[in-house]
């Protein structure tokens, strides 16, 4: 079994080290994407507010990397009791990743697809 709760701290020590921790914001909600104004098809940047302090943020970036999970509420699980509350269902997968590459003009595909946990023996989850 991999036990994600034991690398993310390690995963995100040596990100923090990589990057320099004035380059890490953390607790912003992100809300826009700005398209660059020199070419209609590129995102140059974000626009997102903290969570915790009355603070605005205007992100300006070469690359933006849409990496806000799927939707996983839309659909409910067949199991009741512990499955809602696994990884792959997780309540912060809301579907603005969506929103926000449709609004910023990008294609969206592959939406007939969602995910199936398999079953086996003693369990469930996102095997194979």
């Amino acid at each position: 079994m991999i036990h994600g709760e034991s690398y993310k701290p390690i995963i995100a020590e040596a990100a923090r080290m990589a990057v320099g921790e004035e380059n890490i914001y953390e607790r912003v909600f992100i809300f826009e994407l700005l398209k660059d104004k020199n070419d209609p098809n590129a995102v140059a940047g974000a626009v997102g507010f903290s969570v915790r302090e009355p603070k605005f943020y205007v992100f300006k970036a070469k690359a933006v990397l849409l990496a806000t999970g799927g939707a996983t509420l839309l659909f409910r699980p067949r199991s009741t009791g512990e499955a809602a509350g696994r990884t792959w269902y997780a309540i912060f997968d809301t579907g603005s990743g969506y929103y926000m590459g449709l609004k910023a003009g990008a294609m969206l595909t592959q939406f007939e697809h969602r995910f199936i946990p398999f079953r086996f023996k003693d369990g469930y989850g996102p095997v194979g």
